[in-house]
């Protein structure tokens, strides 16, 4: 265009301009000084800035806005955060040195290029605007977070369609592993790792596995991902195969993958099967770990199955014959066999003669003698007894065995050892509120009634006189053989002592005696020779006011003594109260005789003197009131 090649006329009396104005404004505020609001004008006002130095005008204004348009052009509008191509233009030691069309250059650090060691010149890569200009003016832009977005896009895309990805493990974390996937890490939880418990994290880091996105968090940009999720999926494959042509009663190889109380279960090769405890084995067992042993391959036989909740019920046991039918001959009616103590119950005890063979031992079985027997204190699980076979039926498979029946019964020979009067050494067995059992020797045994222990005391419970365990002395009181049962005596040993201490605990007599019980009726005291006497609570006064207390020792006296109902009844008020009356008494006595002494020394004066003086009669008159007096006394000593 030749619009630029114009000379501007107007150029040289431009720049003469500023000489020429500075003397009109002179002149002009010489001139305006009066005026109040003068007109200033500043330099250059008349200057035309359409035009350079050059004398070359400026652009139209239709062809500066085309230029516009070119030179806006030539850069590209960009905002934080967005996504862009880029291309190496240089490197140096610390960064990479990047043109994205931008009006200058960016820089990115070396260390987000880690995964491409071959980077040149040249090379194209996407980064992230992190921001266009930052306080020095310098344009931010991060490879690594636009390799983080675009790896989360690709992450939610695989989330939706289900697609199976590869990763690699980089770390482990608490509950977990950390795996890289498209360059972004993702969470594996533990429990996601196998279908099979993983207990070692560290054999998976540095592995590249297959994975599912199974859950995402937009919000934070977290993924958790899932290797077990592939290994049930093939499971559920080879499941489906398995149960399409599983049978009842069709033998499968498994192998034990896990242990509990209650059985074991197996893996059928994809599919999972349970063998409970009571399937294991015909007899019994505490344990499954007592028969099987993880990881260890066995053949099971399938008892049943349900189609839907996958359910396989397994049995190992049942691949051999059930013990019963296969009964040895030697196990018959009246054999001796031996068997290990399995189960303990109140009415007897379960013993095993082979695995899944049991016989009953009935309480009643157990000894000879007819005492109550406690078969958990005779029993123990584990040990080994012998028994006799009672009886034995196959079809219902059950079993009868005797303990006692293995000697010869004490019962029928019981008076040869053990007649009437005889006297023994037991040991006692039990106790119970009424009388002491004592065994005898095996199976022969009796009862000691409560009241047969002691001649002289009273015992609220046998567990006062004796205890489970000692030895007790008894004599043999009388013979039930039809029930087979003794009657026992203790106290019979001696002589019933009431018939001697009659005279020595006679009514009146006093003893020395310790309160041993105490309650609002009275008090039990411990008397001599071991007899002990009952004070009613209104014979435990003392003179004092006050009351006989326990453990306390006083003297007592006997105010009944029952020798047919075995009891003493005695008082320590009644001795303080018989004191007194005692003293009464006597001053009565001695009032009496000194009344008597009188009467006789006044009749032997009267006898003397025939006729009264008036001396004599003073005499009997001073007589006479010495008499009323001493019967004064003697009234008011009675009353």
């Amino acid at each position: 265009m030749s619009d630029n090649n114009i000379v501007n006329s107007n150029a040289e009396s431009q720049e003469q301009a500023p000489a020429a104005n500075e003397a009109a404004e002179a002149a002009t505020a010489t001139k305006n000084a009066p005026v109040a609001e003068p007109v200033i004008e500043t330099a250059h006002d008349d200057f035309d800035w359409s035009i350079d130095k050059r004398n070359v005008s400026a652009y139209s204004e239709e062809e500066k806005e085309k230029y516009d348009k070119v030179y806006e052009a030539t850069f590209k509008n960009i905002t934080d955060g967005e996504l862009m191509g880029g291309t190496v233009v240089g490197m140096t030691k610390t960064d990479v040195v990047l043109n994205i069309g931008f009006k200058s250059d960016g820089l990115v650090s070396l260390n987000e290029f880690r995964d491409l060691p071959t980077l040149k010149v040249g090379d194209e890569v996407e980064v992230m605007v992190v921001e266009k200009e930052d306080r020095d003016g310098h344009l931010n832009l991060s490879r690594k977070q636009a390799r983080i977005t675009r790896a989360w896009e690709r992450i939610m895309e695989v989330h939706k369609t289900g697609e199976v990805i590869t990763g690699t493990v980089t770390n482990k974390t608490k509950g977990g592993l950390i795996v890289d996937v498209f360059g972004m890490e993702t969470f594996l939880p533990g429990s996601q790792i196998d279908v099979k418990p993983v207990t070692d994290y560290d054999q998976f880091v540095g592995k590249t596995m297959e994975f599912k996105v199974v859950k995402i968090n937009e919000a934070i940009k977290n993924a958790v991902v899932s290797h077990k999720a592939l290994i049930e999926s093939d499971i559920e494959a080879q499941r489906a195969e398995i149960m399409s042509k599983m049978e009842k009663g069709q033998v499968l190889e498994g192998t034990v993958k896990n242990i509990t109380d209650f059985g074991a279960f197996m893996d059928l090769g994809g599919l999972d099967g349970l063998l409970y405890i009571t399937d294991i084995s015909w007899g019994r067992i505490n344990h499954p770990g007592e028969v099987l042993k993880m990881d260890q391959k066995i053949n099971v036989v399938v008892l049943d199955f349900d189609d839907e909740k996958k359910r396989i019920s397994l049995g190992l046991k049942q691949l051999t014959p059930h013990p019963w039918d296969v009964l040895p001959e030697n196990i018959k009616e009246g054999e001796v066999i031996k068997g290990k103590v399995v189960n303990i119950e109140d009415y007897g005890a379960f013993l095993e003669i082979l695995p899944g063979v049991e016989g009953l031992v009935h309480v009643s079985e157990i000894t000879w003698a007819n005492t109550p027997i406690n078969a958990k204190e005779f029993f123990k699980l584990g040990d080994e007894h012998e028994a006799k076979v009672v009886t034995l039926d196959k079809e219902n498979r059950k079993m009868s065995l005797s303990i006692k029946q293995l000697s010869e019964d004490p019962w029928a020979t019981i008076e040869d050892k053990f007649p009437v009067e005889s006297r023994h050494s037991g040991l006692v067995k039990n106790i119970t509120p009424y009388g002491v059992f004592v065994e005898l020797a095996p199976g022969i045994g009796g009862m000691i009634h409560i009241s047969d222990l002691s001649w002289l005391k009273r015992f609220n419970h046998p567990s006062d006189y004796t205890k489970v365990g000692e030895n007790i002395d008894v004599i043999i009181m009388g013979i039930d053989k039809e029930n087979r049962k003794l009657q026992l005596g203790h106290k019979q040993l001696e002589e019933d002592p009431w018939n001697t201490l009659q005279d020595t605990f006679a009514i009146g007599t006093v003893h020395e005696g310790t309160v041993i019980r105490r309650d609002d009726k009275g008090a039990v005291v411990q008397l001599p020779y071991g007899l002990e006497g009952f004070a009613p609570s209104r014979h435990l006064a003392k003179e004092d006011g006050k009351t006989v207390a326990a453990d306390e020792t006083t003297q007592f006296m006997v105010i009944e003594f029952d020798r047919n109902e075995k009891r003493i009844v005695i008082s320590h008020t009644r001795i303080w109260e018989q004191v007194k009356t005692d003293e009464k008494e006597a001053a009565k006595k001695e009032a009496r005789v000194d009344a008597e002494k009188t009467k006789k020394v006044v009749k032997n004066i009267q006898s003397k003197v025939e006729k009264a003086t008036l001396g004599d009669l003073g005499a009997l008159a001073e007589i006479k009131a010495k008499l009323k007096e001493e019967e004064k006394g003697s009234d008011e000593a009675k009353s």
